[in-house]
């Protein structure tokens, strides 16, 4: 060895000849298992590497590094460590120079895997340990000096290094934290112990980082066991699950600021965990503001009552703030599953499909968390983008999100379409569209827009209907305020951006036509205002699709009708029947058609364009289903094989009710603009069928019980009438009518102009 370090200082052009001789034969003795021969060519590199320091060293240093990389690699943990301990050597050497080519990735790697290492012999597991810390330590101060090689702060490093000190720091003994404060350690305990040595090597990690490399350091602290502070975060809050609301909002908004971390990092089973805790004491809170409400009295106990409940809305509002937090910064495939989790838990009247315990929260407490919950949903889904619709509203989640649009609620029928806007809307054109107004060009709006894909309209063809039908449903409801006609308007206007084609477009423009008629005919008996509301959006609308579209005709026929109105009828416009003090008209029977817009001027101007416009003919009727009892409507009867009325219009009759008498194609021929006996046919099985959805079972159970006796009295009439029989009867008859029954009456072939017995 004195030879051949003297050879290499006086000729050090030689020491790359010499590594590489050293590093292939030192290959060769390891894959032999040749221990001795190993030890003996390790020694002379180290010692060639101590005594040598001029510059021709560097060639020589990266055949020292190929060695200790071998020696890393193999299974001997006699070998590991002594690699380790060569490579510590040689991160105690300063250079002259810093080599910048020259990078520590996989040093890094493999002295992170030593510090976990599971060896079965405690002692040999202690001491392969041990060399991984010192190996990192080494690899630390060897880069953190040279500020032009910052490589050791990239994340992917840190994300190693800093779980492998913390998963050795972890490891003290309980036995000494029992005790007391631990004394302070000597030098043999540094060196022996692994939690010691990674906490002096995790100090000097953070002593050597920068203003501008701490984040890097300090981010993997928190990343690798957020889930950890979380879970005690909300087993804290289970525990304090009956203190103050004061309490429960402060530990929640702790919460809060723990979940910005945890939540890019965060695993399915946490994730599920947090929001379940978090809705669970949202029903908590519910519950606890309705007990309160319940139990108030007056005086002095309403004051209490009323800061308790203010402070209750605090934390309910804080929960809501920790999921919507939480769930808009997890990845899409997970914020999939908790808005499919969240809608499950949305108690809808009427079904049992959701997972929420409402036994004790009582009608108000229910409406409560029916409006905390899609709140919440409104959060998670806010920024979420999907590139097909499919992926954002796939079956399974977009029925029972549908579901509380057909409640007799209008703020949960506007979260409803909040949230569906927050879906479907991809290309952020729903701030362009806020308000319900007529546009006077909205080429000036400049609405982003692609080419409609195939899954798109394979999921229009799918579900369009349904979503034309809650629209429909939800225009004609009579607590409607602004805010609701603008949502809907807004529905309209992001299908017709989003997912029309030109089926779709001829499908909107029925459904527009169709609300038309409705306020018109006024079947629900709404108001004046709702019935303008719903005028004055179906202009706004069909003003914003007929320029979507760019056919010259249709446009033209829109912006008539709308000019006429804006001098005969401007509370048919949503800029005068939305504002304070708008005169309404006493009713709309007595006005003109130039003031409706018309189907067949509308299919005469599509046609010329090449619109297949055959379906504009057919009036829409929306789709028959049991939805409608889902939300505490009345009763309805599904009436789809009713063809005809219960009475043929053949039996006269004076004491036919006055439902019945009014739904004639005659009492509605002033209102509706249909020719030919087939339309009159279809209006009338549309009337009817609406009749049984919409009418209270009881009134229709009423209903045919007096048509049925009505009946009962006029065949009794028939058969009682005095006629001169033939000498013998034919036969006998059994006959059960209502409440009566007529046995053994003779039978007789009498023919009458309307009616006919045998």
């Amino acid at each position: 060895m004195e030879k051949l370090t003297f050879y290499a200082v006086s000729a050090p052009e030689k020491l790359d000849r010499i590594g590489s001789y050293l590093a292939e034969r030192l290959s060769r003795d390891v894959v032999r298992h040749r221990s001795g021969y190993v030890l003996i060519a390790m020694e002379a590199l180290d010692q060639l590497l101590m005594a040598c320091h001029s510059q021709s060293i560097k060639p020589f240093v990266e055949s020292f590094l190929h060695m200790v990389a071998k020696l890393l690699e193999s299974g001997e943990p006699k070998l590991q460590v002594l690699g380790t301990n060569s490579f510590v050597k040689f991160a105690n050497i300063e250079e002259d120079t810093p080599s910048y080519h020259r990078r520590y990735d996989f040093f890094v790697s493999r002295f992170s895997a030593m510090c976990h290492s599971c060896h079965s012999d405690p002692e040999i597991r202690t001491e392969i340990r041990i060399a991984g810390i010192r190996g990192i330590q080494g690899v630390v101060r060897k880069t953190v000096n040279d500020e032009l090689r910052a490589t050791i702060w990239e994340p992917q490093h840190m994300d190693k290094i800093v779980p492998s000190l913390l998963f050795n720091m972890q490891k003290i003994e309980e036995v000494d934290s029992r005790i007391g404060p631990p004394p302070s350690p000597s030098a043999a305990d540094k060196e022996e112990n692994p939690a010691v040595l990674a906490e002096n090597c995790f100090r000097e990690l953070l002593g050597r980082a920068t203003f501008g490399n701490m984040n890097n350091a300090v981010r993997p602290v928190f990343a690798q066991y957020s889930h950890h502070v979380i879970q005690e975060i909300l087993g804290h809050l289970d525990a304090r699950k009956k203190d103050s609301p004061r309490v429960r909002a402060g530990i929640i908004q702790v919460l809060l600021e723990a979940v910005a971390i945890a939540a890019k990092g965060s695993i399915g089973p946490t994730v599920l965990e947090v929001f379940n805790t978090l809705l669970k004491h949202l029903r908590l809170s519910v519950e606890f503001e309705a007990n309160d409400l319940q139990g108030g009295s007056v005086g002095s106990a309403n004051l209490n009552t009323s800061t308790k409940d203010n402070d209750e809305k605090i934390v309910q509002n804080a929960i809501i703030q920790t999921i919507g937090f939480f769930g808009s910064n997890l990845p899409d495939y997970q914020r999939s599953e908790i808005m499919m989790f969240i809608m499950g838990k949305v108690p809808v009247f009427g079904t049992s499909t959701h997972t929420l315990d409402i036994s004790q929260l009582g009608d108000l407490g229910t409406r409560r968390i029916q409006i905390m919950l899609l709140r919440s949903l409104l959060m998670v889904t806010s920024g979420y983008k999907a590139k097909t619709i499919v992926t954002a509203l796939p079956g399974s989640f977009l029925d029972p999100l549908l579901s509380p649009s057909l409640m007799e609620d209008y703020e949960l029928r506007q979260l409803v379409l909040e949230v569906m806007h927050n879906l479907v809307d991809r290309h952020d054109n729903r701030a362009k569209l806020r308000g319900i107004r007529i546009i006077p060009d909205v080429a000036d709006l400049k609405i982003k827009r692609e080419k409609i894909c195939r899954q798109d309209t394979s999921f229009m063809k799918k579900n369009g209907q349904q979503l034309y039908r809650h629209i429909y449903l939800g225009c004609k409801e009579e607590d409607n305020v602004q805010k609701n006609y603008e949502l809907l308007y807004t529905s309209l206007a992001l299908i017709t951006i989003e997912l029309a084609n030109e089926e779709v477009v001829i499908d909107l423009i029925r459904l527009a036509i169709a609300l038309q008629d409705s306020a018109i005919i006024n079947e629900d008996n709404l108001s004046m205002f709702h019935r303008c509301g719903i005028m004055a959006l179906v202009a706004a609308y069909l003003n914003f699709v007929s320029q979507m579209i760019a056919v010259p005709a249709f446009c033209q026929h829109v912006s008539k009708v709308i000019e006429i109105r804006t001098m005969e009828a401007p509370y048919f416009l949503p800029e005068h029947i939305f504002r304070e003090k708008c005169m309404l008209p006493k009713s709309l029977e007595k006005h003109d058609k130039s003031l409706c817009f018309l189907t067949n001027k509308i299919a005469e101007s599509l046609g010329g364009s090449g619109y297949s416009v055959e379906r504009l003919s057919v009036p829409y009727v929306p789709q028959v289903t049991d939805e409608d009892r889902l939300s505490r409507r009345k009763s309805i009867v599904d009436t789809v094989s009713i063809q005809v009325d219960i009475l043929p219009n053949s039996i006269p009759s004076d004491d036919v009710v006055s439902n019945t008498e009014e739904i004639t194609f005659e009492a509605l021929k002033k209102a509706i603009d249909t020719s030919g006996m087939e339309e009159q046919e279809k209006e009338k099985r549309r009337l009817v069928i609406e009749k049984f959805q919409k009418a209270p079972f009881e009134e229709i159970a009423a209903q045919c019980e007096s048509k049925a006796n009505l009946l009962h009295d006029r065949l009794a009439q028939i058969l009682e009438l005095t006629i001169r029989p033939p000498p013998s009867p034919s036969g006998t008859l059994t006959i059960t009518s209502g409440h009566a029954q007529y046995q053994s009456v003779p039978v007789y072939e009498m023919k009458f102009p309307d009616l006919c017995v045998y």
